[in-house]
């Protein structure tokens, strides 16, 4: 049981690490990761008492 335990935070903690070296080297890869820029209106109706 210790095994497992011991060899699935080891695959956790690689996946984080390729994770994060990935959304580092992204955008060199041809891989964009910022967000589409979109302008959201919406009314408001304010009841003044």
């Amino acid at each position: 049981m210790g095994k497992i335990v011991k060899w699935l935070f080891y695959f956790t903690a690689a996946g984080t690490v390729a994770l994060i070296i990935f959304a580092y080297i992204g955008p060199f890869l041809g891989f964009d990761f910022t967000p589409e820029e979109k302008t959201i209106i919406i009314p408001v109706e304010l009841h003044e008492d």
